[in-house]
């Protein structure tokens, strides 16, 4: 079973809270809210993705990478799919 199903909920609720801040970056724009106040909406989201990106690579690289049993070509081809990810991601 994939690690983003068995935490499916509490990967859910993150992902809420992260649309609820977008949510409140989109009224502080609209309403001309002080830039300092945007600035900080942003970072939070920032933050908040960020947690979120390493906790489902943490689980990820956990159950793919850190299987026993896992014969060597399928780790190679997990491995490349974390790098690719990490590479998208930290562009």
């Amino acid at each position: 079973m994939p690690h983003t199903i068995k935490g499916k909920q509490h990967l859910l609720i993150r992902v809420r809270r992260i649309k609820g801040q977008a949510e409140a970056l989109e009224t502080a724009l609209a309403q001309e809210t002080e830039c300092s106040a945007v600035l900080q909406q942003i970072a939070a989201i920032r933050g908040a993705v960020n947690g979120l990106m390493a906790e489902v690579l943490e689980g990820h690289i956990r159950e793919h990478l850190g299987a026993d049993d896992l014969p060597p070509r399928q780790r190679q081809e997990d491995l490349e799919q974390v790098v690719a990810a990490l590479r998208s991601y930290l562009k």
